[in-house]
Parts: C-alpha cells; sequence; structure tokens
C-alpha cells in the first residue's frame, strides 16, 4: 500500500506539489496523468526518496520513505523519464552493476539478471553497448533495473517518450504484463497513454489531485456528462415551448441549410432513457417530428481538458536534483536544514 499525506514541495517561491493526499493498494497499473508543469515528476522523486518534500509524510507498504529510508526504498523499482544508463557498458554489465548496488549476489544476482532480461525482451541485445541501442531497447533496459531486487512498486516516469509508434506499444504491453505481479506507477502527460494502460487513474494539476477514480467512472464526473442530441423539424420558439413544457433546459442551434430543422443539446442527470422517451412524446404531441436522437457522453479528454484548465504549461517542476534538495525534513541528529 501506498499512502502520501499532505505532501508539498517548495522550490524558492515557487510551490510544485500543493497538500497532496491518496492512497493506492493492491497490485495494477496506477496512472498519474496531468500536463508539463503539473507536479508529477517532483511527485515521483519524492516518493522514490530522490529528493525530499518541504511538508508531508509517504509510505511505502508501511516504511516511512524518510524514518524506514532504506527498507522502503527497496520496495521501489524506479525509471525516471531520463534512464540512468551508462553508454559504454553493456546491458548485462550495467545490470550487474545496478543489481550488485542493491545488495544482490552470487547465483541470485545471475538469476534475477536472467528474468528481468527475458521479461523486457533484451536478451538477444544483453552483449552489446548501451549506446548501440536504439531508444526503445534502453528503454527496456532501464525497465530491467527498475525490476531489479523483486521490488512490490514500479514507477516509470514518462516511459514512452521519444519512442516510435511499434516500440509504444511494444512498451505499453510490457507495462500491462508487469502490473499482475507488480503495482506500478505511471507518470505521463498523456492521456492516450495513461488511458490504454491504467485501469486507475489520477489527474494532477497545478500540483493538486483533482481527481481519482477508473477512467469509466472519470467519464461520469463532469456535471451534465451525459446528454442527448436530437434533430427536430421545428422552429426554435416551438421547440423552446416543448422543452419548458417537459422540464429540460437545452442548447439549440437552427440549420443552416434552412430546411426547418433545428439541433438540440438536453443536459439529463437521472435515467438518459426515460429522458429519452419523455422528449420523444412532448414533441409527438405537438405533431413536431424528431428526425434523430443520440447520447453523447464525456470523453476522458473533456474531463481532463475542464479539471488542468487554466494550467500553466510554463510553470515548469522539473528542478535538477541537488543538495540543496535532499535534506528538508531534518537529519537524524533533528536538526532542520534548510536550503
Amino acid at each position: 500500500m501506498i499512502e502520501v499525506t499532505g505532501l508539498t514541495k517548495h522550490y524558492g517561491s515557487h510551490i510544485a506539489v500543493r497538500d497532496l493526499n491518496f492512497s493506492l493498494e493492491g497490485y495494477g497499473s496506477y496512472g498519474l496523468l496531468g500536463p508539463n508543469g503539473a507536479g508529477k515528476s517532483t511527485t515521483m522523486n519524492i516518493i522514490t526518496g530522490c529528493i525530499a518534500a518541504t511538508e508531508g509524510n509517504v509510505k511505502i507498504f508501511g516504511y516511512d520513505i524518510y524514518e524506514d529510508a532504506c527498507d522502503a526504498k527497496r520496495q521501489i523499482g524506479y525509471l525516471p523519464e531520463q534512464p540512468p544508463l551508462y553508454d559504454d557498458m553493456t546491458p548485462s554489465e550495467y545490470l550487474r552493476f545496478v543489481g550488485m548496488a542493491k545488495g544482490l549476489r552470487g547465483a541470485q544476482l545471475h538469476e534475477q539478471i536472467g528474468t528481468v532480461g527475458e521479461v523486457t525482451g533484451i536478451t538477444e541485445v544483453r552483449d552489446r553497448l548501451l549506446k548501440n541501442l536504439s531508444k526503445g531497447y534502453r528503454q527496456r533496459v532501464g525497465i530491467a533495473q527498475a525490476l531489479l531486487g523483486d521490488p512490490k512498486l514500479i514507477i516509470l516516469d514518462e516511459p514512452t517518450v521519444g519512442l516510435d509508434p511499434r516500440q509504444i506499444i511494444e512498451i505499453r504491453e510490457l507495462i500491462r504484463s508487469l502490473g499482475r505481479d507488480h503495482m506500478v506507477i505511471l507518470s505521463s502527460h498523456n492521456l492516450s497513454e495513461v488511458q490504454a494502460v491504467c485501469g486507475h487513474i489520477m489527474i494532477i494539476s497545478e500540483g493538486r489531485l483533482v481527481a481519482s477514480d477508473t477512467a469509466e467512472n472519470l467519464e461520469k464526473l463532469l456535471t451534465g456528462s451525459t446528454s442527448l442530441k436530437l434533430t427536430a423539424r421545428a422552429s426554435r420558439e416551438e421547440a423552446a415551448e416543448v422543452l419548458q413544457g417537459a422540464g429540460f433546459v437545452a442548447e439549440t442551434e437552427e440549420s443552416r441549410d434552412g430546411n426547418g430543422k433545428i439541433q438540440i443539446t438536453v443536459q439529463t442527470s437521472g435515467d438518459i432513457d426515460e429522458a429519452a422517451e419523455k422528449l420523444f412524446f412532448a414533441f409527438a404531441e405537438k405533431r413536431l417530428p424528431i428526425l434523430s436522437i443520440n447520447q453523447v457522453t464525456a470523453s476522458l479528454e473533456d474531463v481532463f481538458l475542464e479539471l488542468t484548465d487554466g494550467h500553466d504549461p510554463d510553470d515548469a517542476d522539473s528542478v535538477p536534483v541537488g543538495p540543496e534538495n535532499t535534506h528538508e525534513k531534518g537529519d537524524e541528529n533533528g536538526l532542520d536544514i534548510h536550503p
């Protein structure tokens, strides 16, 4: 289980993350979605312990990321947006180096390198220099190093940036497969990617969590997100009279071809079939034919745009990790250390 409570991060006068709260439980793929500069990378860096929060707490399967840092980080595999690869190493050499840094030795190290190589599909390129590999294979190596140590939580920050369409499909399929045996958090500004991979989506805007639910439920989130769009042969005045009598509030637009048709969009809050039936009989009573009627449901894109409206894409959250950003919570002796 992942628990994030009251997470806030200041960079001088800029607030990258604002009182962020969420909890995740169970294996599967979770999406952290937001426009560029929304605070996603800062949040990921805090959760993984790469930088400290100004305020708030993070617990990774019961371990506090600050007070129980070693135990907490053993639960995490992390792929930052820029994979931390050493170009003059082969994948085998690099994975051995990372595995040893994670405390793996001997047969256990050898076995895990083989396992993550097979899972990520890099076995055939394991003896080639990393600098000679394609972007797609480099991303796979990055994911492979995140899997070493058998962590429960895998965090992937923009894992398909710069990949071609075929590579994107392959990486997405890999991420979906990882969700069967791990908790995977995928950070992205790409709505279609998160929707394709993740069962649960968190939307972040200007450092705040503005929505958290399944894609299906988020599409029902907007007020009046379900509506009926109909075409009737009537004047604007006639349609307005019928709609008012039936108790509907609607937008109307006369057809531009001058054939006496009118387009009507009716917002509904109750049963959509009952609303359609009520409209049909209301227009029929006035002998005004409805030529077509269709249900219109807000898409996840509509939800995303409404919830992140007004976000400033130039208000970037990517701040280099350095000594000044690593000890805001205080050292082991209880001293408050500020940049």
